[in-house]
């Protein structure tokens, strides 16, 4: 049987809120398969790079000063249809409308603060996962 993998970074909003264990939870009930994860620190240099796609916006410097301000947890999840499949557990960028049962909708506070990362395409999931994983450091 086929699988793929996904990227997600838990991000310092549900990390400095202690959601790393319910959030974890909830992608391994979901059938996900963590086959790489760590706990890391973006530097302003690291999070401007992995946001380069978003440097024209206005929320750009709001986004790499979040993203840098405390510990995120990064993570590659591997299962059938991944990327889209987690796309549908995280929920919508907004609580407010990110369906029921999802990630955002539990641990979500703000489109700003969402709590978490995932990649939208299997190109970006494999591009995201090499930026923080090694291949030695994938199972």
């Amino acid at each position: 049987m086929a699988t793929n993998r996904t990227f997600t970074m838990i991000k310092p909003d549900a990390v400095e809120n202690g959601h790393i264990g319910g959030i974890l939870h909830m992608i391994t009930e979901a059938g996900f398969r963590i086959v790489a994860m760590k706990l890391t620190q973006l530097t302003k240099s690291d999070a401007e790079q992995f946001y380069a796609v978003h440097n024209q916006r206005p929320f750009f410097g709001e986004l790499v000063e979040f993203m840098t301000r405390g510990p995120i947890i990064a993570a590659i999840l591997e299962k059938e249809n991944a990327v889209e499949d987690f796309r549908k557990l995280i929920g919508a960028t907004n609580p407010a409308d990110a369906a029921e049962g999802t990630i955002r909708k539990k641990y979500a506070t703000s489109v700003g603060e969402n709590a978490v990362h995932g990649s939208d395409s299997d190109e970006n999931a494999a591009i995201e996962g090499a930026f923080h994983f090694a291949g030695r450091e994938q199972f």
